[in-house]
C-alpha cells in the first residue's frame, strides 16, 4: 500500500491564510515603494534641471511632484548639497504604514539624486 501524500484541509486553510497575509501586506506597502522611487525620479530630474539656488531646486521638484502627487516630500524637506560642479539631493523620510488593529510598519526611505550615500556626520 501507498501511504497517501498532500495537504490534508487544515492545512491548506493554513497555508492559505499565511499567503493571503503576506498578499495584503504587500498590497499596503507597494504604494509607498512607487512613490518612494517617483520621487527619486523627481529629485534627480531636479538635479538635472539646471537650476542653481536652492530655492530653485526646491521649485523645481515642487513641479514634478505636484504632477505625481507625492505629499509625502516637499522642496522644503530637501537636503541640497553641492560636490564639485555637481549638485546632489538627499532625501530622507519615514512612512508608516497601518495594517490592522495595533499593528504598523515602519519604513524609513533614504536616497540621492547621484545614488550615493549620505555621508556620516
Amino acid at each position: 500500500m501507498r501511504k497517501q501524500q498532500g495537504l490534508s484541509l487544515i492545512g491548506m486553510i493554513l497555508v492559505s491564510a499565511i499567503l493571503i497575509g503576506i498578499a495584503i501586506v504587500g498590497m499596503k506597502v507597494a504604494p509607498s515603494a512607487i512613490e518612494y522611487y517617483t520621487i527619486l525620479k523627481h529629485i534627480k530630474a531636479a538635479a538635472a534641471s539646471g537650476a542653481t539656488s536652492v530655492a530653485e531646486i526646491q521649485k523645481a521638484y515642487d513641479r514634478h511632484a505636484e504632477v505625481d502627487e507625492t505629499p509625502s516630500i516637499t522642496g522644503a524637506d530637501l537636503d541640497i548639497t553641492k560636490e564639485g560642479n555637481q549638485i546632489i539631493i538627499f532625501v530622507d523620510y519615514a512612512k508608516k504604514i497601518h495594517i490592522a488593529g495595533n499593528v504598523s510598519i515602519c519604513i524609513d526611505y533614504s536616497g540621492s539624486s547621484s545614488g550615493v550615500k549620505r555621508p556620516i556626520e
